[in-house]
């Protein structure tokens, strides 16, 4: 075929653009015809019986194994792989506090039928066991056969018992008897004092104890918790234990020492343990009258649901274990011996308590643009700029905050409407809404109380802003408030003036220096509009129409991809060159995954970057050959959410606050916004095509359903790291227009 006559994106596409020029005149993007706005869309299973699904549940622990790949990376600093192994076992604990516990929840209550994959909860669980075994068993290693003597060789040392001097054995029972039982309350087991309630998480330790009591009874079993407040790593002075930098766990002290908490009876064993339990929060949305009431009771049982999961040490006996297991109702599978501290995430205090910058990640500035640097009226650059875009955390959070900050002190201000999901402790934008409400102004805070393991913070922050006259709103009984938006309503030359900030992470100053996101400020009317309308269906619950640039979950979100997917397909069948490029967290939809395999088997090229969960399977011959998911990991979170359709004339990059889950589409407020002009082009370069190229820290998704590490040719230069280069572009410059 000549060059002249072979079809080409636009000659195949143009005809089909042509026919869809009215409709979409007609209907703005975002906005769903008039029938489709009477309820939000409900979630239906994918038309083909036998779609290809990968296990959700495994996909995480793969997620978790390549976390733990990077704590085994030489290419990482030292100090970061130790973060990094306890990234993995925070990951874990979570999932078996949620995922675990609610499979063993469908067991109990006699549910057989199969998830999107067709396994059964029993073949789920007896899957996961196999699977979490071997990544336990691998966390250790880590830790006993790389971290620990590589750190012993930058002379880091963590002194096993066998290994301390007499000066260092001195020096433990002072500190045992001065800094730790003072606050220790061991409980000896007998009918008066029956095996207790342990909180979730807890580090305890089993003893088994030989000798008759104060009052002539045979001992038996004893039990001692150690409390949160106490260090799981304590630093021995360099002049007791002759090195430099000398360190013991918290655990091999109580073991060497806690005779002393048993006058007169030996210890015959000293055993620790960590149970995690389910820490699901179950509420009834349709049968609470109050759901802030309703979650403070179930805060209060958190801590003491049923137990999930039991780690103890490897050295512990059989019969010890098989009692544990009768106190927690747990099988055998349900147990993981460990070899070393049972409660990993806990040594996360290492990296940040030693001071060796050069074990560690290059400090790093975010850089903060001229037209939005500290001083700047944010009003009238936004106003003459029109849509500003920040790229996190290389590019700095401060203008966010400086905008709520200036909102909340200037006097042209009228209103300031923010959603909340997660916050910080001590949140800037939290005292900024404070000043606001103390000035008169009108806030209102959409804040959702359901944000998981957030649940008592926002509960106690919504009291606050309550206290301070602030409007708070709990969002919509059945569906949580996930967005990420900001409206401040501003009185310029009598007229209102509106602002927005939209984004892809959370308002949360601290997590902004570790996510990557995207922020957008703009102070477009189509977009402020949008908003502004989105804000009082939350706070009045009426509908919300003709959204002229906003795409919204639950009402028509998963509807709108399904159409850009079809779309990229449609334009593929007619010869064109469908693209979608797509960036999230996780990809959990069945529908949506369908769509994609049908956009790659009609010639679409489809390339994702997906960080956790993905339950497509990429590569499968005659299924989904043009699909790439590629999964890059590293120095910061990878949090943003991006798609790009390139369908011709209507090609355009959305950045979100939802994944392509069920639980996104359905049922949570989400937003998409489109980014046009040379900032959607930064986004699609940054976001997606800068991951796409990545051969340092990406793995690809292979067709037997495996994560490949991607191999860095030789013959092609160093190594090319997306966040590394993003690193070395913005790293503390102050960047010009």
């Amino acid at each position: 075929m000549s060059e002249e006559k072979k079809p080409g994106r636009r000659s195949a596409s143009d005809a089909h653009n042509r026919r869809h020029d009215k409709s979409k005149a007609e209907t703005p993007v975002g906005s769903p015809p008039a029938d489709r706005m009477l309820r939000p869309q409900t979630f239906q299973r994918p038309t083909t019986r036998d779609l290809l699904l990968a296990n959700r549940e495994t996909s995480f622990l793969a997620f978790d194994e390549r976390v733990l790949e990077l704590a085994s990376d030489p290419r990482v600093p030292l100090l970061e792989r130790m973060r990094f192994l306890c990234i993995s076992s925070s990951n874990l604990d979570e999932f078996f506090e949620v995922r675990v516990a609610g499979i063993k929840q469908k067991i109990l209550g006699g549910v057989e039928g199969g998830g999107i994959d067709g396994l059964s909860p029993m073949q789920e669980l007896s899957m996961i066991r196999r699977r979490t075994h071997a990544l336990v068993k691998r966390q250790y290693q880590v830790l006993n056969d790389l971290l620990l003597p590589e750190l012993a060789n930058e002379g880091l040392h963590f002194l096993p018992r066998t290994q301390w001097n007499d000066e260092t054995r001195v020096w433990v029972r002072d500190y045992f008897q001065n800094e730790i039982a003072p606050v220790l309350s061991p409980l000896g087991l007998d009918p008066a004092h029956p095996f207790p309630r342990l909180t979730n998480k807890s580090l305890t330790f089993m003893i088994d104890l030989r000798g008759v009591d104060a009052f002539g009874r045979d001992s038996g079993y004893a039990l001692v918790r150690a409390p949160r407040s106490l260090p799981r790593v304590i630093a021995v002075p360099s002049s007791i234990s002759g090195k430099p930098h000398a360190f013991v766990f918290l655990s091999s002290i109580l073991h060497a020492e806690i005779a002393q908490l048993f006058s007169g009876m030996e210890p015959l064993g000293v055993y620790q343990f960590k149970i995690t339990r389910n820490s699901e929060l179950y509420v009834q949305d349709e049968e609470v009258a109050n759901i802030r009431r309703a979650l403070e009771s179930e805060l209060m049982q958190r801590n003491f649901g049923d137990v999930v999961r039991l780690e103890v040490a490897s050295n512990c006996p059989n019969r010890v274990i098989k009692f544990l297991q009768k106190q927690f109702r747990l099988d055998d599978g349900d147990v993981y011996r460990v070899d070393g501290p049972v409660n990993l995430n806990r040594l996360i205090s290492i990296p940040d308590s030693i001071d060796r910058p050069d074990l560690k990640f290059e400090p790093f500035v975010p850089a903060v643009p001229n037209t939005v640097h500290q001083g700047a009226d944010l009003f009238a650059v936004i106003k003459q700029r029109g849509d500003i875009v920040l790229h996190h955390p290389y590019e700095s959070y401060e203008p966010v905050i400086e905008l709520v900050r200036q909102a909340a002190s200037d006097p042209d201000v009228l209103a300031i409407k923010q959603t909340l999901y997660r916050t910080g402790h001590r949140s800037a934008f939290v005292k900024s809404l404070m000043d606001a409400s103390l000035a008169g102004k009108d806030v209102t805070v959409v804040i959702e109380l359901r944000a998981r393991f957030d649940e008592e913070a926002n509960i106690a922050l919504a009291t606050r802003l309550q206290e301070a006259g602030i409007q708070v709103v709990y969002g919509v009984v059945g569906y949580k408030t996930h967005a990420k938006m900001l409206l401040v309503v501003r009185r310029e030359k009598n007229r209102l003036q509106k602002y927005v900030h939209v984004g892809t992470g959370n308002y949360h100053a601290t997590t902004a220096r570790l996510y990557t996101d995207i922020s957008l400020l703009s102070s477009s009317k189509s977009l402020t509009d949008d908003v502004q309308k989105i804000f009082t269906q939350l706070t009045g619950l009426g509908q919300t129409q003709n959204l002229k640039r906003v795409v919204q979950a639950p009402f028509f979100m998963h509807s709108f991809v399904l159409e850009r997917i079809q779309q990229e397909t449609r334009i593929a069948q007619e010869g064109g060159q469908g693209r979608i490029l797509a960036r999230m967290n996780s990809l959990v939809d069945a529908r949506v995954v369908e769509a994609l395999y049908q956009a790659s088997a009609s010639g679409v090229k489809v390339e994702l970057i997906i960080r956790g969960i993905c339950v497509l399977r990429a590569g499968v011959p005659g299924l989904s050959d043009n699909i790439r998911v590629v999964s890059v990991l590293g120095r910061f979170l990878e949090h943003s959410r991006v798609w790009w359709f390139g369908a011709d004339a209507d090609e355009r990059v959305y950045i979100a606050s939802a994944d392509w889950m069920p639980r996104n589409f359905f049922n949570r407020v989400e937003i998409a916004v489109p980014v046009t002009g040379e900032a959607g082009i930064r986004i699609r370069e940054e976001c997606l095509e800068y991951y796409l190229r990545d051969d340092a820290f990406a793995w690809n998704l292979d067709s037997d359903g495996a994560y490949r590490r991607v191999q860095h040719r030789s013959d092609e230069g160093e190594p090319f790291s997306a966040q590394q280069t993003l690193i070395d572009r913005f790293n503390g410059r102050d960047l010009s227009d």
